[in-house]
């Protein structure tokens, strides 16, 4: 999948957890800018790996901080897929 199509999907996912209305970019972080807490990662990531079909292994949750490397992680797997 495209990495902009990718990003418009995972742009519809957020939107509910984006509580603040924060205008999401490449560099908006899920901790900092978000302020998402540990279970609300948890849903999200639930909610990417369902509408995507992929799993998030923890390592590479770890990984991703902000949200940019997360469409580019969902991109990549998208393609080995």
């Amino acid at each position: 999948m495209d990495r902009s199509l990718v990003d418009i999907k995972i742009r519809e996912l957020i939107a509910p957890f984006n509580k603040k209305d924060v205008i999401v970019k490449d560099e908006t972080t899920f901790a900092g800018d978000l302020e998402f807490d540990s279970l609300t990662v948890m849903d999200f990531v639930a909610a990417i790996e369902d509408e995507f079909d992929i799993i998030i292994s923890m390592n590479q949750q770890a990984e991703i901080e902000n949200f940019g490397q997360l469409v580019d992680a969902v991109a990549k797997m998208q393609a080995a897929a």
